[in-house]
């Protein structure tokens, strides 16, 4: 019996190291995970060099609470400027006008046929003006060339090839041109100095201030048309000087509308 006794209080004093050593060992990992936020959190808020992170949210961004004024900006005077040309508002300093290009050389065959220019200019954006010109029931899928020049009907006068504008199967079709508008202008060299002024002061040479449309080649002019004796013309690049076609859209206007 003393043997026994003696056995089973070595076994319970075993057990009580053991129980202890367990409740030590939970009371250190208690501490270190109770100091794991505050050790995470000054990482997080330290550099790799372990300076301070001063860094702060960005601030929301603000916007404008009152509308854009608006005005109506000058554009030559009475009696200097053909009377469709209108002016629309705009914010300072850009200046937009619109005027529209009316039938020809197609109004036979295409009577309704319509044209709308719009022009940009921002002295302070670019050095060149924006050019917007959409038309509608023009003949489908035929590429004409637009041109300004001195004139808006024949003989035209000087001429500045603008760019080109490709109608759809519907009759439907828009370019856009950037390029100098308000001031263009012709000028040779071989001539005495020639000066002719417009709405924006005096240029050194002829003032275009007037646009049309007119077909690349004289050989689909003569198809659309329906009349094979319809001549060339040098409103497009070709083969020779008479490649192009008629003119198809003008602005019709003797005053200037540009």
């Amino acid at each position: 019996m003393f043997r026994f006794l003696s056995a089973l209080r070595r076994v319970i004093q075993g057990h009580s190291v053991i129980f202890a050593t367990i409740f030590v060992l939970s009371l250190l990992v208690s501490a270190c995970a109770s100091d794991a936020p505050a050790t995470q959190a000054t990482n997080i808020n330290t550099t790799n060099t372990g300076t301070p992170n001063t860094n702060t949210a960005a601030p929301a961004p603000s916007f404008p609470k009152t509308p854009l004024k608006l005005r109506t900006a000058d554009f030559g005077s009475a009696g200097q400027i053909a009377p469709v040309v209108k002016v629309l508002s705009s914010a300072d300093p850009t200046l937009i006008i619109q005027f529209p290009l009316v039938p020809s050389g197609i109004k036979a065959k295409f009577p309704d046929a319509t044209g709308l220019v719009t022009v940009f200019q921002d002295t302070k954006a670019n050095d060149f003006d924006v050019v917007t010109l959409t038309v509608d029931k023009m003949p489908p899928n035929v590429k004409f060339t637009v041109f300004f020049s001195e004139i808006a009907v024949k003989p035209f006068g000087h001429a500045e090839y603008v760019g080109d504008l490709i109608t759809r199967g519907d009759g439907t079709g828009e370019s856009t041109f950037h390029l100098i508008t308000f001031v263009a202008f012709a000028a040779d060299a071989r001539q005495a100095q020639v000066t002719s002024p417009d709405q924006s002061g005096d240029a050194s040479g002829i003032q275009l201030e007037h646009m049309g449309m007119w077909f690349d080649g004289v050989s689909t002019a003569r198809q659309v048309l329906g009349n094979r004796a319809i001549p060339g013309t040098p409103f497009d690049g070709g083969h020779d000087a008479l490649h192009g076609g008629p003119q198809a859209m003008t602005d019709g206007q003797t005053l200037p509308v540009i």
